[in-house]
Order: structure tokens, then C-alpha cells, then sequence
């Protein structure tokens, strides 16, 4: 009977894919959830580290303009008649601050005295008449709405990120200072007395109308005593145009995940969810019957992954499956046909018994009906064992049995109690040992029925051998007898369910004819081999029956 554990025809295959340890489907899932993530989160910190590192070379290129701007005051501005204490004189501030702010058409520089008082501003100017005119600074380059869209999304989403250089420079905030902020001028000056090494910290900002302006602030210094304050401001575009090529770099190269995605997405549905829908209506083709053989499309069965395998599986199963419910069919249609045939017996002669009143022949019938019951309780007991073996087989493990030890308890057996005509057994095997994997009580059930079937055919006084050997990966035990041998054509029959070829001298209904049916059950669910053959002479004549048995050795 087929065996309904076996589960596909290609075991190297199958161990082979457990070797490695990542299967191919498994590397496809891992691929499409970790990939985009990686990529876009590597994107995103890196932007932040980007962004700050252009903040921080900004606002050291304009710190150090601005201390050349103070500088510059500090020598060519100041009055000092030694009358009153030193300080910034206007008229020489203004247009001083022109001059210098002039190479630089995008900044705004601011002169403060030290009580807060604004001084010169490089934006002011004294048109013709003496009017005075303030010149914005320039309009802000127009991007786009979307291109502003995607810069103010990623301001946003950084502020909510872990930021790896430390806390973000730039103020994003609905709070953030325009282009006419300026510090605590009193207050800076009197931080900076207090410690000459004080850097007054910048302020970067973005505004309303999405300019990205830079601030810093540096003291007017006179003999080391601060006589005002230079605020310069700059609007910071190239970093803006750097962060617009790297946000874009960066918006393609989401556009390319989010591709990839769908393109891995779709081809793990083609490659998995569809095959494995089709297995399912399969398998539901296989529940109705219309699947009786186990048939699976080809196009699964011929893949090398785990849907070919569960593909496989599924379809030895369902073989095994069906194999299984054919073989119940026939064992129980065997098993009524049998036991019908006692019955039969067993009513006649009760029918007759009930028409004859000859006390010998009333004796003759009972002692019918004693052997017809007999002759069932036999059948009965053999069918019952029959129908246990595939179950206990799949609940009991196999072990490793040495073979040698039961073949000599078996033989020692039979001569302790073989009659006076009873036929001589003897073993033939090596001296090591001999381990299969079995299930020791049944490996003896299967060697007493071969026994019993060589006794039974074995002439008067005959020989018996018991013969095993090594064959690499098998171990092979032979039962040899000196009887008529068998029938060329039932070589294989004799393994079928309820075969009887007695002999002629034997009292009918002795046997069951399950025997050798047992035997190869058990034989076939150990995943071994049982076959029946003739011995023969040197002239070719059939000398016994030989019954091999080849076991997987352990």
C-alpha cells in the first residue's frame, strides 16, 4: 500500500533547499520591505547632516565679513577728540557701510550703537533733494509651488527626525524673525565686555515669503572697547539652490523605490499569491474528486522553489491520499467476501442440523461450524491487526534494531520445538552487527510469518536458512525453504490479501491468507522492500521459495 507520508519524489532537491538559510521566496520579502525603507531613510538623514554642514559654512564665510565690517568701523568710523568717550560717528559709518556692503548685492549690514541706537544701514541712502530712500533687499527667486511644497514637506518633516549633528539651525517656526530682527544690542555688548571670547551666536531663519536669511552679529571694537555693533544679514540662495538639486535627487530616487515597489510587489504576486491560488484550486479540485490522481499544472510541479516543493507535496498526497482510499475499499470488500464465505458454511450447517436427528452426523456438523468459527475468529483477529499496523507504524518512532540477535532467538526457537519430521533452520550471517531502522516487535511478526510459510512448505526432515548480509545502504535478510517453490505467475500474488496456495495436505481455513499481505504492509511503511522468488539448481530446476527482505540500514 502506498505510503501517505511520502511527501515529494526529489529528497536531494528538498534537503538541498534546507540548507541554505534563506530561501529564495523568503529573499524576495526581504528585499521588497527593507529596500525602499533603507534607501529613503539613508536619503533623508543624510539631507539633514547636508543642510547643516552648508548652514555652517555660510555663517562662517559671513562672520568673517562681517568682522572685516567691524573692523573697518572700528578704525575709520570712530570719533574720538578725547573730550567724550569714543563712539561711532554717522557721517562716517554711512557711507563707509556702503562701500563695503556693495560687492554683495544680496546682504544687509546694520550699524547699532551701544545703547540700541541704529546708526547706518547699508539699505538707506540719501537720494537728490536729501530724501531719504530705503532699497529692499533683493526679490526672492521664484521656485514654483511645488518645488516650494516639497522644500517646506521635507523643513517639516527633518524637524520631527532624529537629527545626528545635533540640534537643527534652522528656526522654521511661524515665529521666525524677518528680515528687520535684530538682537538685544545693550545686552550682547555687555555679554562680549564680560568675556572677550564670547561669539554672539547666529540666527538663521526662514520667512514668510520663503527667503532663507542668515544673521550675525559682531562687536565695533576701539582700543578693546566696544563702541557699536555690526548686525549683517545675507540671504543664503546657494544653499537653497544646493538643497533644491539634492531634494530632487532625492525626490527621483523615491520615485525609483516606490517603481521598484510595485514592479517587486507585482512580480511576488505573479510568482507567489497567484501559483499558491492555483495550488488552493487544486487542492479543491483534488477534495471533489476531480483530481483523483494527484494532477497538479505542470507549470508548478517544474519550479525550484518552495511552491514546486508544496506543489509536490501536495500532489504525492493526494495520491497517497487516494491509494489509500482504494486500498480501504478493496481490503473491506475482501474482508466481506471472506467472512461471508464461514457464514455461509456456518448457516447451512445449522439448517441442515435442524433436519437430522442421526446424532453422528449432528457431531460432524457441529465440528464444522467449530472450525468455521474458528476459521473466523483467525480472520477476524488477522484483520484486526491488519488495519492497526498503518496506524501504530505512524505513531511509533523507528530505532535502530540489531537484527542478528532476533534471527538467532528465532532459529534457537524453531529447534526447541520443530517435531520429529519438523524441518532443521540455520543461520547465515556476518559477525558484526547488523542495525536497521524498525520497529523491533514488528520486524519479528514479519520473520515468524516467513518461518511459518517456509515450514509449511518444507518436506519432512527438510532445511531451513536464515540468511543476512550488508549491502551498503540496505541491510537484506533472505528466508529459504526446500518446498515446491511457487508458481512463476504468482510471484506477486502471493503478497495480495486473502492469497491461499496451501498445501495439499493442510486443513483448509488454517490460515487467513493475510500473512504475506501483513508482512509487505509492514516491510513497505519501514520504507523497505519485500519480494518473493525461486531457488534453482544447477540444472534449472526450482530447488524452494526464497523470500527477501531489504531493510534501511541504520
Amino acid at each position: 500500500m502506498p505510503n501517505a507520508g511520502i511527501l515529494i519524489e526529489r529528497p536531494a532537491e528538498g534537503m538541498a533547499m534546507k540548507s541554505h538559510w534563506v530561501s529564495p521566496m523568503l529573499r524576495r520579502i526581504l528585499l521588497v520591505n527593507l529596500l525602499p525603507l533603507v534607501l529613503l531613510l539613508a536619503a533623508l538623514l543624510y539631507l539633514d547632516q547636508y543642510q547643516n554642514g552648508l548652514l555652517r559654512a555660510e555663517v562662517t564665510t559671513l562672520r568673517e565679513q562681517a568682522r572685516i565690517f567691524a573692523a573697518a568701523l572700528g578704525e575709520a568710523a570712530v570719533r574720538d577728540d578725547g573730550t567724550a568717550p569714543a563712539g561711532l560717528a554717522p557721517d562716517q559709518a554711512r557711507p563707509l557701510l556702503r562701500r563695503l556692503t556693495e560687492p554683495t548685492p544680496s546682504a544687509q549690514a546694520r550699524v547699532y550703537a551701544p545703547d540700541g541706537l541704529l546708526i547706518a544701514d547699508s539699505r538707506v541712502r540719501e537720494a537728490t533733494g536729501g530724501a531719504v530712500v530705503t532699497e529692499p533687499l533683493p526679490p526672492p527667486v521664484e521656485r514654483g509651488a511645488v518645488l516650494g511644497t516639497i522644500g517646506a514637506i521635507y523643513d517639516r518633516l527633518l524637524a520631527f527626525l532624529p537629527h545626528l549633528g545635533g540640534t537643527p539651525l534652522l528656526d522654521i517656526g511661524p515665529q521666525a524673525a524677518g528680515p528687520d530682527w535684530q538682537p538685544d544690542v545693550k545686552e550682547e555688548l555687555r555679554l562680549t565686555g564680560a568675556d572677550d571670547k564670547r561669539v554672539m551666536p547666529p540666527y538663521i531663519r526662514r520667512t514668510m515669503d520663503n527667503r532663507l536669511l542668515v544673521t550675525v552679529a559682531e562687536p565695533v571694537l576701539r582700543n578693546r572697547a566696544s563702541v557699536g555693533i555690526v548686525l549683517l544679514t545675507r540671504e543664503a540662495r546657494e544653499v537653497d539652490d544646493s538643497l533644491l538639486a539634492v531634494r530632487l535627487s532625492i525626490l527621483g530616487l523615491f520615485t525609483l523605490a516606490l517603481a521598484i515597489t510595485v514592479a517587486l510587489s507585482w512580480y511576488l504576486s505573479l510568482t507567489i499569491a497567484r501559483p499558491i491560488l492555483r495550488l488552493a484550486g487544486s487542492a479543491a479540485g483534488m477534495r471533489e474528486g476531480s483530481g483523483r490522481g494527484g494532477a497538479m499544472p505542470e507549470g508548478l510541479l517544474a519550479r525550484e522553489d518552495e511552491i514546486g516543493v508544496l506543489a509536490h507535496a501536495l500532489s504525492q498526497s493526494a495520491r497517497a491520499l487516494w491509494a489509500r482510499m482504494d486500498a480501504i475499499e478493496r481490503f473491506a470488500a475482501d474482508v466481506a467476501h471472506e467472512i461471508k464465505n464461514p457464514l455461509s458454511s456456518i448457516r447451512s450447517a445449522i439448517e441442515t442440523l435442524r433436519r437430522i436427528e442421526d446424532p453422528e452426523k449432528q457431531r460432524r456438523l457441529l465440528a464444522i461450524i467449530a472450525e468455521d468459527v474458528g476459521r473466523l475468529d483467525r480472520l477476524i483477529s488477522d484483520i484486526s491487526d491488519a488495519s492497526r499496523i498503518d496506524a501504530e507504524l505512524s505513531r511509533v518512532a523507528v530505532e535502530r534494531v540489531d537484527i542478528k540477535p532476533i534471527l538467532e532467538t528465532l532459529v534457537e526457537i524453531n529447534e526447541q520445538t520443530r517435531g520429529d519430521n519438523g524441518p532443521h533452520m540455520h543461520l547465515e550471517a556476518p559477525d558484526e552487527r547488523l542495525e536497521v531502522q524498525g520497529v523491533e516487535g514488528r520486524l519479528v511478526q514479519v520473520l515468524r510469518n516467513l518461518i511459518g510459510n517456509a515450514i509449511s512448505f518444507s518436506p519432512p526432515n527438510g532445511s531451513i536458512a536464515l540468511k543476512a548480509r550488508d549491502t551498503g545502504s540496505m541491510i537484506e535478510l533472505a528466508v529459504e525453504d526446500e518446498g515446491p517453490g511457487i508458481p512463476e505467475d504468482r510471484l506477486e500474488h502471493v503478497f495480495e490479501r486473502f492469497y491461499s496456495e496451501r498445501p495439499k495436505e493442510e486443513r483448509f481455513g488454517q490460515h487467513s491468507g493475510l500473512g504475506l499481505s501483513i508482512s509487505r504492509q509492514i516491510v513497505d511503511a519501514l520504507k523497505g522492500r519485500i519480494v518473493a522468488e525461486n531457488r534453482r539448481g544447477p540444472e534449472g530446476r526450482v530447488t524452494g521459495a526464497r523470500f527477501v527482505v531489504q531493510l534501511p540500514k541504520a
